[in-house]
């Protein structure tokens, strides 16, 4: 696929990694499903059969409701969300030392 991020890459380009890798990407904004889905290329159905599992384990969190929407953002206080941003900035790093090398 095109434009893959390292995220994606070194995990596989499926569902969950690809909306982590969104998530990751835009963590201090917060975004409907539907927009989720979108920027993160996944159909708003494949999305719905594991957001729930994201939720519950605190993943992400709900943040407001704008009209009929609920707005979702990752859940920067959780520890292991935490894990997941300082990974993806070190695939980064080591990314880019093997590039511009």
């Amino acid at each position: 696929m095109e434009n893959e991020t390292v995220f994606v890459e070194v995990f596989g380009n499926n569902p969950i990694t690809k909306v982590l890798d969104f998530l990751i990407t835009f963590q201090l904004f917060d975004y409907p499903l539907t927009e989720i889905a979108k920027n993160s290329r996944v159909s708003y159905s494949t999305l719905q059969a594991f957001w729930d599992k994201l939720v519950k384990n605190k993943i992400v969190i709900k943040t407001r409701r704008v009209g009929k929407s609920d707005l979702y953002k990752l859940n920067t206080k959780n520890p292991a969300v935490l894990q997941l941003i300082k990974l993806d900035w070190n695939l980064i790093r080591g990314f880019e030392k093997e590039v511009f090398a």
